[in-house]
């Protein structure tokens, strides 16, 4: 049961580190350009503590295919929480709608 579950608890934790990491500097823009870099940085190490486990321990029962897709699935619908709750962006009905092909075509590397 572990290989099925873990990856997807894994990579939803690495996402939210993601997404603090690549877009959580966006709340500070009076902080210098490098400073942002440096914290940035500094979250995404541990990001990558979630995400290597996640593949490899995902691999076990997932193709790379379904890996990804998976991840950037979780990526879409981390991203959106993070940025209606952290950035204050309106989610609007075309990026909602985008969201939403993007997971339709998500289930079609997961259909065999």
């Amino acid at each position: 049961m572990a290989p099925y579950i873990l990856p997807v608890v894994l990579l939803i934790a690495s996402n939210v580190f993601m997404s603090f990491a690549w877009y959580g500097h966006l709340g500070h823009k009076a902080a210098p350009l490098w400073a942002a870099v440096m914290v940035s940085w500094g979250i995404a190490f541990f990001e990558y503590w979630l995400a290597v486990p996640a593949n490899r321990i995902g691999h076990q029962v997932y193709s790379a295919a379904q890996l990804k897709t998976m991840q950037e699935v979780i990526t879409l619908v981390i991203f959106a929480g993070f940025s209606a709750w952290w950035l204050k962006e309106e989610i609007t009905w075309n990026t909602a709608a985008g969201f939403v092909l993007i997971a339709c075509g998500a289930a079609l590397v997961f259909r065999g």
